[in-house]
C-alpha cells in the first residue's frame, strides 16, 4: 500500500483527479450522470418556422452533424427536426418553454423569436426573460438589400437619391410587420434619412415573388433565402448588411462600403433549452455546437447558404439576445409597430 506522498508527481495528479471525480460523483450524482450519459435517446430540435427557410436549413445542417458526433461516441443517436410554425415563431417557442428541461427538446431560435417578439407582442404565452436557457450561437445571417430588375437605381447612392426625391413612393416588401427584415429596412431609413412605404407580406416567399414581378421596388432578406435569385439575375443585389462581404455574393458591397454607416443588421440562429435544464447538459451542448461549427464541412455548408458560422458560449449568446432586444425594441416603440 502506497501513500500519495510516496508517489511520483504524475501518479499523485492521477490519484488526486480520481479522488476529485469520486467526490463529485458522490456529491452531485445526477449532474455527473447527466453529463456522461447525455444524450441517451433522440433529441428534438423545434424549429418555430415552416420548412425551407433560413432557420430550418441551418437546423438541419446542425442536427445532422450532431447526430454523427453523438453516434460516434457510442450507439446511434438521432436528432429530429420538428417544424412548429405559427404566430411569428411563438407557437414553437412556447412548446420548448413548457417542455421538460432534460435536454431532449431544444429550440432553434433566431433574432425574431428571442429579441424581437418580446417587444413586438404584448401577451406572450411564456416569460421571455426566464423561459429559456441559452446554449450557443450557431451562425449569423446577414441580409442583402435587393431590388426588382425594373427598379431604376443600381446602387445604394442612386437609391438614396431617388428615395429622397420621392418620399413615401419607394415600396419595400417584408416577410411581416415587425420582423427582422422590416426592422432592417427601418434602420436603413434612419441611417439614410429616407422615407419608404412598407408593404408587409405573410412570409418571405410571397414577398420575393412580388419583388421579382415588379409589384414592389425592394426588400431586405437573408442572403440564405435570396442569393440564388441574385446570382440568377432575377433580382439586383445592392448591399449586404454585414461588416464583411458574403462569400455567397462576393461582388455585392457591404452597406458601409456603399456609403451608409451604422446600418448593419440581419438575423442570427442559435440553440436554446427550456429554463432549468442541467448546467452539465447545457455545457456539453455548447461544446458540441462549437466543435461541429468549427468543422470545415459544416462551415462550408453554412457559408454556401449565406451564413456566417459563429459559435458562442451561453453567456455570449445571452448578451447578444439582450443587445438586440434593446436595439430593435427601441425602433418598435418609436415607430409604434404592431404584429400582423
Amino acid at each position: 500500500m502506497y501513500s500519495i506522498v510516496s508517489l511520483t508527481l504524475q501518479q499523485r495528479r492521477v490519484a488526486q483527479s480520481a479522488v476529485l471525480a469520486l467526490a463529485l460523483a458522490i456529491l452531485f450524482p445526477a449532474a455527473v450522470h447527466a453529463q456522461a450519459a447525455y444524450p441517451a435517446k433522440p433529441v428534438t430540435f423545434v424549429v418555430p418556422f415552416a420548412p425551407g427557410g433560413g432557420t430550418d436549413i441551418v437546423a438541419r445542417v446542425v442536427s445532422t452533424r450532431l447526430a454523427v458526433l453523438w453516434s460516434g461516441s457510442g450507439g446511434q443517436q438521432s436528432v429530429i427536426v420538428d417544424n412548429r410554425s405559427g404566430a411569428g415563431g411563438i407557437l414553437g417557442a412556447d412548446i420548448v418553454a413548457k417542455a421538460k428541461p432534460d435536454g431532449y427538446t431544444l429550440l432553434i431560435g433566431n433574432v425574431g423569436t428571442q429579441s424581437i417578439n418580446p417587444t413586438l407582442y404584448t401577451n406572450l404565452p411564456y416569460n421571455a426573460d426566464t423561459a429559456f436557457a441559452p446554449i450557443a450561437l450557431i451562425c449569423e445571417l446577414p441580409f442583402v438589400l435587393m431590388t426588382s430588375r425594373a427598379f431604376a437605381p443600381n446602387s445604394i447612392k442612386e437609391l438614396v437619391t431617388f428615395a429622397k426625391a420621392h418620399p413615401d413612393k419607394v415600396t419595400f416588401a417584408s416577410s411581416g410587420s415587425g420582423g427582422s427584415p422590416h426592422l432592417t429596412a427601418e434602420i436603413f431609413q434612419l441611417a439614410t434619412g429616407t422615407r419608404m412605404l412598407h408593404v408587409p407580406y405573410r412570409g418571405g416567399g410571397p414577398a420575393i415573388i412580388d419583388l421579382m414581378g415588379g409589384q414592389v421596388d425592394l426588400s431586405f432578406a437573408s442572403i440564405l433565402e435570396s442569393s440564388g435569385y441574385i446570382q440568377a439575375g432575377k433580382l439586383k443585389g445592392l448591399a449586404v448588411t454585414h461588416a464583411n462581404r458574403s462569400p455567397a455574393l462576393p461582388n455585392v458591397p457591404t452597406i458601409a462600403e456603399a456609403g451608409v454607416r451604422n446600418a448593419e443588421s440581419g438575423s442570427w440562429i442559435a440553440l436554446l433549452a427550456p429554463a432549468g435544464t442541467p448546467v452539465a447538459i447545457i455545457d456539453k451542448l455548447a461544446a458540441n455546437v462549437k466543435e461541429i461549427v468549427a468543422v470545415a464541412d459544416t462551415r462550408d455548408k453554412l457559408i454556401a447558404q449565406g451564413g456566417v458560422p459563429r459559435a458562442s458560449t451561453p453567456a455570449e449568446l445571452q448578451q447578444l439576445i439582450d443587445t438586440d432586444r434593446a436595439r430593435y425594441g427601441r425602433i418598435i416603440r418609436e415607430k409604434g409597430l404592431k404584429a400582423q
